[in-house]
């Protein structure tokens, strides 16, 4: 993860020994320490601080994304009459895909449009019979129509569509309560006789036919509903998001606005769970499908994205605008550059258990070595992200080895006129390799890059 591992110092030898087998012993792990090493490969090295650009990065596990995807399901029960398109074709927004043919919601219109015309040829409400029980069965009529209309409404997929229908429903409900309060209220003045029947009838006929009407224009919405478009421009694949069902999945489909596996799930909405692996979600032509089967899903891939899972030890050093590199399983040896969009504020759990939060990257096109072009990825592509999180330009540097812990500080030995003293440092960036010294140590200074364990306060060193 680009952090510098630190070591703590042995504690201090204790001044006078109480027992000549402790010398001893002391004695015999000291000569044998010292012959593990040879010449070339002794237990105390040092190095001396120096100028030099340090590069602090941190490694995140990430998977590629759609910029966005929507699965089209069948509005109502029926049979897939129509297919338009081939799995791989692009497609236009607004691109008719495919058509469902569905008998009983064209029954539904067909009965609609008949109760319609009767209401416009009716002259009134019932003249002079039950008015109260009119006006009971046009609401009850009114009601049902709303709830079937909501009902297909709702399994509608493309989110845009579904908004619409439902607020169109929501919106002729509230006409329609208005229309029977004013009838409602006209009834009641009839039967206290303070209002003449003719306008009784009258506001009953006008309930009647606005729930007439608004039960045609809703079972019509539901017909068009069946010629399915594409919601967004994309690529066309068979069947819904296999794994729909599973959160992780799709995490690692989508981008933030973007809709499944490799898609970010808020932007799906709540797609239908997909079938176990090794089952075609394909709907052939003739098949039967009910409402909510997913019958295509369009993909997006015009620009890729990056999802990755960065650890809270980490991620306050992420800010938008960051570049990185990223290594794809798939595609050994390439290297893909990115950009950081933005950052999840709430958390999410890792695989591990720990707490992590998301972070989008732009994914740019990859390269192997520095001339030849690499493969574009495909949504869902498990990656590493290696992010440039800071960087110190001539900075004062040793060597990430150097730097251990003590008394909760970070320290350093410091070597002056061939003695050792431990040096607390301040530590600013955290290459790999080197490590930026903000306090405490200058340019050609001598620092113990090895051994740091074995030395003590003042100790000589060669």
């Amino acid at each position: 993860m680009g952090r510098v591992r630190r070591l703590d110092p042995l504690p201090a030898a204790a001044s006078r020994p109480r027992l000549l087998s402790a010398l001893f012993a002391v004695a015999v792990l000291t000569l044998t320490s010292a012959a593990s090493c040879t010449a070339d490969e002794p237990s105390v090295a040092l190095a001396s601080a120096a100028l030099a650009p340090v590069t602090e990065e941190i490694d995140a596990p990430a998977t590629v994304t759609a910029r966005a995807a929507a699965t089209l399901t069948a509005p109502a029960d029926g049979t897939l009459a129509k297919l338009r398109v081939e799995p791989g074709q692009q497609v236009k927004r607004g691109q008719v895909l495919a058509v469902i043919s569905s008998p009983p919601a064209r029954e539904r219109l067909r009965q609609a449009r008949a109760a319609l015309t009767a209401a416009k040829r009716a002259g009134g409400g019932g003249g002079g019979g039950d008015l109260a029980g009119s006006l009971r069965g046009t609401d009850r009529a009114a009601a049902e129509a709303h709830a079937a209309a909501r009902a297909a409404a709702r399994k509608i997929s493309d989110p845009e569509l579904r908004k619409a229908l439902l607020a169109q429903v929501e919106s002729a409900r509230r006409q329609y309560d208005a229309a029977a309060r004013t009838a409602e209220q006209a009834v009641r003045e009839v039967q206290r006789g303070v209002r003449n029947l003719n306008s009784a009838v009258g506001a009953l006929a006008t309930a009647q036919r606005l729930q007439a009407q608004q039960a045609y224009d809703l079972a019509k919405a539901t017909v068009d509903a069946l010629t399915l478009r594409a919601p967004i421009a994309g690529v066309v694949q068979p069947g819904g998001v296999s794994g729909a069902g599973s959160s992780g999945a799709l995490a690692g489909l989508l981008d933030a606005g973007g809709l499944p596996a490799g898609l970010d799930p808020a932007a799906l909405g709540a797609p239908p769970a997909g079938p176990p692996p090794g089952v075609d979600t394909a709907v052939p032509v003739g098949g039967r499908v009910t409402a909510g089967t997913p019958v295509l899903t369009v993909v997006d891939t015009g620009d890729l994205g990056l999802l990755a899972e960065v650890d809270e030890t980490d991620v306050l050093l992420v800010q938008t605008g960051l570049t990185g590199t990223v290594e794809l399983d798939a595609v050994p040896g390439a290297a893909y550059p990115a950009r950081v969009r933005s950052i999840d504020v709430l958390p999410s759990t890792s695989a591990r258990g720990g707490v992590s939060y998301r972070v989008r990257l732009a994914l740019g096109a990859g390269r192997f070595g520095e001339a030849e072009p690499a493969p574009t990825p495909r949504p869902g592509m498990n990656a590493v992200l290696r992010l440039r999180v800071r960087e110190a330009a001539d900075a004062v540097t040793v060597p990430a080895s150097a730097v251990f812990s003590a008394d909760g500080r970070d320290a350093v030995w410091l070597v002056r006129d061939g003695r050792a003293g431990r040096a607390t440092v301040t530590v600013g960036v955290q290459g790999q390799d080197l490590v930026q010294i903000v306090e405490g140590v200058q340019p050609g200074d001598r620092v113990v890059v090895r051994g740091t364990e074995q030395i003590r306060d003042g100790q000589e060193v060669g």
